[in-house]
């Protein structure tokens, strides 16, 4: 693996590791939550699962989103996709988190 993507998906992870679910305050790495990254250049998609697929709506929209804000803050990461799947809610989150505002896209350019 590349030395440079190496030390990235190191900082994601970290990052991640920090995000926890609310309803019972426990790191989604920890509760084995990621399912796959993937990183290309500075783009970087999240693929996970929920504690499970009625997991309350409002609490998939913020691990989702925490996923998405904090990864962006990030060197070196300028796009974020979060895929949440196996949640009765799925296509509504990731629908809302991934045209949320990315403050590194400027107005008129492309993603």
């Amino acid at each position: 693996m590349d030395k440079n993507v190496n030390e990235m998906r190191i900082k994601i992870f970290d990052a991640l590791s920090k995000i926890v679910d609310p309803e019972i305050n426990t790191s989604i790495t920890e509760l084995e939550l990621i399912d796959e990254v993937d990183i290309n250049d500075d783009k970087v998609k999240v693929d996970l699962h929920l504690t499970s697929p009625f997991c309350p709506a409002v609490f998939g929209f913020k691990i989702c989103q925490d996923i998405h804000d904090n990864l962006l803050q990030i060197d070196g990461i300028d796009n974020v996709k979060v895929n949440v799947s196996n949640h009765f809610m799925a296509e509504q989150i990731n629908n809302q988190v991934n045209n949320s505002n990315n403050p590194k896209i400027k107005s008129g350019s492309n993603p």
